[in-house]
């Protein structure tokens, strides 16, 4: 296989995975006012992520770091054109992770409610800017000869790319919605099965819509296949979740955006960034891709290292494998109650 081919599906299995584990750490950060009744069920859905959402970040720089190195021209394409998106998903990850470690620093509940909000803010709006931004790949955008985007960012909201990050929104936030009911217990564990419910059956319409809407406009067999198989896997997730399925349902979720993902990728194929004004100005992967040394060199990094990295992550969710309980939490709201005065006896 031609290395450049290899490499731009290993760019799009940087982005399943990242989409896939990430995801549900966006759908925690959003279900925080819709599942959160008090500052111990707050503490119980964050710390259900607490231990790996900034490793599951890592394959986002994973994939921005192949992507420039294995095909610099989309990279730059990208980055210059979507810049205003992707600096606004950047500042939200950024906002969302110091969220995590200072809202337990002071006792205030003004406090904690100041940097929850930042949390839900900060996983919402990355939520859906990756499905507009990956929409407007998908579609085509409008580039000059020398591979400059040429529109503005009113461009890239048009009615596809909205829709499109409206299907990434509502499929985190039902993933998210299912990892908290296979993580936590009780009364939490019963709400979080019943939003995931909820939200699941609007998902399932809005998903179906843009897969339609994306193979009508330029699918292939592939692609249709694929689309076809992720809404038969999201049903089953609805399905397993409806019955009290955790496990079934959040591995079903987990396969319905790793094969949507993978869809986009084979209807985008073998482009990388299509041009929608003028065919001859897209960028592919032929033209798009570094020289045969660099991608050859990568391969074997990636060949010795992505194992090692697939293995150390595993190990990591299967030591934090249980659930997170209530009772482990301790009552920081709670008044302490003071010691005795010393009697004095004369």
């Amino acid at each position: 296989m031609d290395l450049s081919v290899l490499w731009f599906w290993i760019v799009g299995f940087f982005f399943i995975g990242y989409f896939v584990l990430d995801g549900f750490d966006f759908g925690v950060g959003m279900a925080l006012p819709f599942l959160g009744r008090d500052e111990i069920d707050r503490r119980v859905m964050i710390n259900t992520i607490g231990p790996v959402w900034d490793m599951n970040e890592t394959w986002l720089i994973v994939a921005g770091a192949s992507l420039f190195a294995a095909f610099p021209e989309w990279y730059a394409t990208l980055f210059s054109g979507f810049y205003l998106a992707l600096l606004l998903i950047l500042l939200a990850l950024i906002v969302r992770g110091v969220s995590f470690e200072y809202r337990h620093h002071r006792p205030e509940s003004r406090w904690r409610s100041w940097f929850d909000g930042m949390i839900i803010v900060g996983s919402a709006v990355p939520a859906l800017l990756w499905g507009v931004a990956f929409a407007n790949i998908v579609q085509g955008v409008p580039l000059d000869a020398a591979h400059n985007f040429t529109g503005t960012l009113f461009t890239l909201l048009n009615p596809y790319a909205l829709l499109g990050g409206a299907t990434t929104l509502l499929l985190f936030f039902t993933h998210g919605a299912v990892f908290l009911s296979l993580r936590t217990d009780g009364d939490l564990r019963v709400r979080a099965q019943a939003l995931a419910l909820r939200s699941g059956a609007i998902t399932i319409v809005v998903a179906a819509a843009f897969l339609l809407w994306t193979n009508i406009a330029g699918g292939h067999p592939a692609s249709w296949l694929m689309a076809g198989v992720a809404a038969v896997l999201l049903i089953g997730s609805f399905l397993a979740n409806m019955r009290g399925r955790e496990r079934i349902a959040f591995a079903l979720m987990a396969a319905t955006i790793a094969i949507a993902v993978a869809s986009l990728f084979a209807t985008l194929f073998p482009n990388v960034m299509p041009a929608s004004n003028d065919v001859a100005n897209s960028l592919t992967i032929a033209n798009a891709s570094s020289t045969p040394y660099t991608l050859t060199v990568m391969s074997w990094v990636a060949l010795i290292f992505l194992p090692v990295v697939l293995v150390y992550q595993a190990f990591t969710y299967w030591v934090f494998r249980k659930r997170v309980t209530r009772s482990v939490i301790p009552d920081v709201t709670a008044t302490p109650e003071l010691p005795p005065l010393p009697v004095t006896v004369r």
